[in-house]
């Protein structure tokens, strides 16, 4: 395997692994030593570095050596990505999951917008972006990536209702008693029309940029 490929591989379970294990296992022993503040702190370092680390590696693996699904994948990336940002916009608005010390007072609302769908909708907006990218069989490069980003949301929605019922007690547990950890899609359309509109102009200036990031068209641009 290509050497870049190898620190990829690494670098990207450096990312996920300290990434649990920080937000689980080593977040109360180290907050207890050295309080919240240096806690988050030293997790914004290793999130960085494992990032950063990641990062240069993706750039220096190949590129495009897989065949890749053609115009289907394309289409079925493109599709996908819409909702993913959706998603991702309606998650930092009023959501429980987020460190906010009025976490407990959301969580007594009834669940609304992208909350009617899933109560991580940030995860998932991840996840659908990571199964766009792993649909396009792009490059083994994107796949580590992909694969360890849909991991780190999938499993790490799963790991935060834990966290989450320990954190809030019962305020969490009438929460996730409200809502889904697998997405509705059906309630999609319900998340409101100010939300769709934000995320499709954001849609299309994100896809229209990775021609320039990329080099690669995307989404709609494709085809124009």
């Amino acid at each position: 395997m290509n050497e870049a490929l190898i620190s990829l591989a690494a670098a990207a379970v450096a990312f996920v692994g300290t990434h649990f294990a920080l937000s689980h296992p080593l977040r109360a022993p180290i907050v207890g030593a050295v309080g919240t503040g240096a806690f988050l702190g030293i997790y914004s370092l290793v999130a960085l570095a494992t990032f950063g680390w990641m990062v240069l590696a993706f750039r220096a693996a190949p590129p495009a050596d897989l065949p890749g699904t053609g115009e289907i994948g394309w289409i079925f990336a493109t599709v996908l990505t819409l909702p993913a940002l959706l998603l991702f916009l309606g998650s930092l608005w009023k959501n429980p999951a987020l460190p906010d010390p009025r976490a407990t007072e959301t969580a007594q609302r009834e669940p609304a917008g992208v909350f009617a769908v899933t109560r991580h909708p940030m995860m998932w907006g991840f996840a659908l972006w990571a199964i766009a990218h792993i649909a396009l069989w792009w490059s083994v490069r994107t796949l580590i990536v992909a694969g360890a980003v849909l991991f780190l949301a999938l499993v790490g929605a799963h790991m935060q209702d834990r966290k989450k019922r320990v954190l809030m007690g019962e305020a969490w547990a009438g929460w996730q008693a409200k809502t889904r950890y697998w997405p509705r899609w059906s309630a999609l359309p319900r998340a409101g029309a100010i939300l769709w509109l934000a995320a499709t102009a954001l849609w299309l200036l994100l896809t229209w940029s990775h021609i320039g990031a990329a080099g690669i068209p995307a989404g709609l641009w494709r085809w124009l």
